[in-house]
């Protein structure tokens, strides 16, 4: 079936949205503060993401960045009572797919629902791989050497950022916000005990090692000549 994130703080707007693609016959979460909206983002995947653009805690822009930067290319259709060009541009810049104004008819988000949704299937499968180490997002499996590899959901998700973007340092300041919603400076420890806990589940018992530390920054998964 397929699944949709709303991220939507008006009660009634988000309720109206949800029930009605529900009778659409699709699978709805909805959440109304922008913080949990991107924490469901990067913990599990969704064929469409609906966002507004006024929201608690991390506005809807805040939103689109933060995902595309972790690599999550779901489609994304903004909903806003704002009917500004250069917003929509900057909407459109940042990454989104759709951009419909509120109010609007029910039938045309269906019918441009639709359009994203189909427009999608023509993408890669969410595989990632390097080396021996293969994660089915869909699936939420991890193996290596096609040995199954169990993760808590807060190792999948690191693990599915380091693999999204191999080869490049990812700050620790980064990591801390997106996995753990946290200010970098509160606490810094929990991210290198996650990442020797990832460690030793992906690279100890194998060959070659993949997870490396770049001191004084962050992490970075790639694969190094011995």
């Amino acid at each position: 079936m397929t699944t949709m994130l709303i991220v939507e703080d008006e009660l009634k707007t988000g309720t109206y949205l949800k029930q009605g693609l529900l009778e659409a016959g699709y699978d709805v979460t909805l959440v109304n503060d922008g913080r949990q909206g991107l924490e469901h983002i990067l913990r599990q995947h969704y064929d469409l993401i609906i966002l507004d653009v006024m929201l608690p805690s991390m506005d809807g822009w805040d939103i689109l960045q933060q995902m595309r930067m972790a690599r999550h290319e779901e489609p994304v259709l903004f909903l806003t009572a704002r009917d500004n060009v250069s917003e929509k541009i900057k909407g459109l810049d940042l990454g989104a797919d759709d951009y419909l104004l509120k109010p609007f008819d029910f039938a045309e988000l269906l019918a441009r629902i639709r359009t994203l949704l189909r427009r999608n299937r023509t993408q890669t499968s969410g595989t990632h791989r390097i080396a021996d180490l293969v994660m089915d997002v869909t699936r939420r499996s991890v193996s290596r050497s096609g040995k199954k590899i169990h993760l808590s959901a807060k190792e999948f998700v690191l693990l599915e950022l380091l693999l999204q973007q191999t080869g490049e340092v990812l700050p620790r300041s980064l990591l801390s916000s997106l996995v753990w919603n946290i200010n970098f400076e509160s606490d810094t420890n929990v991210i290198d005990v996650a990442v020797r806990r990832l460690r030793s589940k992906v690279d100890d018992d194998f060959t070659p090692k993949l997870i490396h530390t770049v001191r004084g920054i962050g992490y970075v998964l790639e694969i190094r000549e011995e």
